[in-house]
């Protein structure tokens, strides 16, 4: 009798499974244009203030870092910075963006984006890099006031 009903247990899993949401090969892989700079930065945005983590991967160089000044520097990893947004998919901060183009080549862009909340300014410093056609963020340098 057990094995029946395990049977049948594993026969209603697998028509729940079959009936649910088709499968995609990896729903998470999602390609994301970073042809410009400009769309690379936006992207940038979305995914730091918006919860946007798809296609978060692409977004980073392998040598990427964050540094923190405030009253205890710090710096976060590539891999540090990823899994943190990848956790934050979703959230959106309440804050108001502007982003200033402080040097820009063909290569190369550096942005100050300023994000405005309630009590205190965040300032990023992005540098992007054109990274084989695609624009990826090699550095963040984040500030407080």
């Amino acid at each position: 009798m057990k094995t029946f009903a395990a049977a049948a247990l594993i026969a209603v899993s697998t028509l729940t499974m079959a009936a649910g949401k088709p499968e995609v090969s990896n729903p998470k892989k999602v390609v994301v244009n970073l042809s410009t700079a400009d769309l690379a930065i936006d992207h940038y945005i979305a995914v730091m203030t918006a919860g946007q983590s798809a296609g978060v991967e692409q977004l980073f160089t392998a040598d990427f870092s964050q540094k923190v000044q405030a009253s205890e520097d710090k710096t976060n990893s590539r891999s540090e910075i990823v899994s943190f947004l990848k956790k934050q998919e979703g959230e959106q901060l309440n804050c108001k963006t502007s982003t200033t183009i402080v040097q820009e080549s063909v290569d190369y862009m550096i942005a100050k984006v300023i994000l405005q909340f309630e009590n205190f300014t965040k300032t990023d410093l992005v540098t992007l890099v054109n990274d084989g056609g695609n624009w990826k963020v090699s550095q963040s340098i984040n500030s407080y006031k």
